[in-house]
């Protein structure tokens, strides 16, 4: 029997919790759901390498899982959350891939330019990249964000983005994929995420000209746009009392999960999708992006 959309995760509130950035998934409550026993794989990526940013936890845990599911090997980009990068690698070796973790600074470039170096020393390819990793935080007043918030929001969403692309395409073959993560706030921003928002604009509109840049090449170039998902992002950047109701402004009445979006991520790095470049799919919830 089909799943009911309304109910078949939990519905707000959530409990009280507060977490310091990042954010931990052992600390979450309820836990999110990354696929770990329910994502079934079908061989769609299969040999093939993907370098996830952000792999450690949240949307990035669960398309890893997904992609060693369907056959691909994965490297596990993070910053320093080590034991939940170390969870993510262990779902992928129990898929029976292989994972690498590589802990650094996405908002570096030549931490990026290696990060790409390495699919290539450790597999002799790259056919994935998925630029995942996102820096937020909530102001209530655009007096309270500083130059250096701003910087720091831009540097880890889109410059990040801007390196490990560049470097990818440079090497991919045809065939290759970059799938970026951009946002419901790419079209509906949140007032108090005011730098993160921009950043998820400014992330729709780079895929749609990287997808039309590098088409002649034969590498597609795409962007899932999350609603709400339940992550670690949420209890370590929003106040308590829009924690509890995270999610409940959507029609569907919940947060999303991070293994509903697995799919998405799986489809437009499949050969399902070889038709599909410069496009931004959004999975929201029911929320419209106008």
């Amino acid at each position: 029997m089909a799943l009911d959309p309304r109910n078949c995760y939990p519905r707000p509130e959530q409990r009280d919790q507060q977490q310091g950035m990042p954010g931990s998934t052992g600390d979450m409550a309820p836990k999110p759901d990354h696929g770990e026993e329910s994502y079934k794989g079908s061989g769609k990526l299969k040999d093939r390498v993907a370098i996830i940013t952000g792999g450690d936890s949240g949307i990035g845990r669960a398309v890893a899982i997904a992609y060693a599911r369907e056959g691909a090997d994965v490297i596990v980009a993070y910053w320093d959350e080590h034991e939940d990068a170390k969870e993510t690698a262990r779902w992928v070796e129990k898929a029976g891939r292989k994972a690498v973790t590589v802990a650094g600074d996405v908002k570096d470039e030549a931490f990026c330019n290696g990060l790409i170096d390495k699919a290539y020393a450790e597999f002799g390819r790259l056919d994935i990249l998925v630029n995942n990793a996102a820096h937020q935080a909530t102001f209530e007043k655009i007096e309270d964000i500083s130059a250096e918030e701003w910087d720091v929001t831009f540097r880890t969403n889109i410059y990040s983005m801007f390196y490990l692309s560049k470097a990818a395409v440079a090497r991919m073959e045809p065939g290759g994929v970059i799938l970026n993560t951009s946002s419901i706030n790419a079209t509906s921003p949140t007032p108090q995420l005011l730098a993160y928002a921009t950043t998820k604009g400014a992330i729709a509109n780079f895929t749609a000209g990287l997808g039309q840049y590098v088409a002649d090449r034969g590498i597609r170039v795409n962007a899932v746009a999350p609603g709400p998902i339940w992550t670690p992002l949420i209890p370590s950047t929003m106040p308590e009392e829009k924690v509890k109701s995270f999610g409940s402004n959507t029609p569907l009445g919940r947060a999303g999960q991070p293994a509903e979006l697995a799919g998405a991520y799986v489809f437009l790095a499949s050969d399902d999708a070889t038709y599909i470049t410069g496009a931004l799919v959004p999975v929201t919830g029911g929320r419209p992006m106008l």
